[in-house]
């Protein structure tokens, strides 16, 4: 199980790293449309320009925040913290609704995490990382 672990560990750090992706592109397509609303010749425009700039920003910093969470859990989990195992469960919950990648990641998560070699990894005096890792 502690493969299954690691192997969770290395697949919610690119899911991590795919938010962080999301929403460093979604920061910069605000900044475009604040850009253009420099050139708004119309209060239609400028609306439109602030408001897009708004949106973009907000799925932004959420996505960033997102792909943050995720990577700092899958150090917990390499770490085998019990707070990671808990952690996980509750992103693996909201991850189920992201179809189709969220999915079967949470559903992985929850395989990995809920079954009883896999509790007691991240109890104390659980397998620590370094024995549980593949030769």
């Amino acid at each position: 199980m502690g493969r299954h672990v690691r192997l969770l560990g290395i697949l919610v750090w690119l899911w991590g790293a795919l938010g962080g992706l999301v929403g460093v592109s979604m920061l910069l397509l605000a900044d475009g449309a604040l850009a253009l609303s420099e050139q708004a010749d119309s209060e239609r425009l400028l609306l439109a320009t602030g408001i897009s700039a708004a949106v973009f920003a907000s799925i932004g910093v959420f996505a960033l925040l997102w792909g943050l969470v995720h990577i700092w859990t899958s150090a917990l989990l390499h770490r085998r913290a019990g707070a990671g195992r808990v952690l996980m469960l509750g992103l693996g919950l909201v991850n189920i609704l992201v179809f189709p990648f969220g999915t079967g990641l949470g559903v992985y998560a929850f395989w990995v995490l809920l079954t009883h070699e896999g509790r007691e990894l991240f109890q104390v005096g659980g397998v620590p990382p370094s024995e549980s890792a593949l030769p």
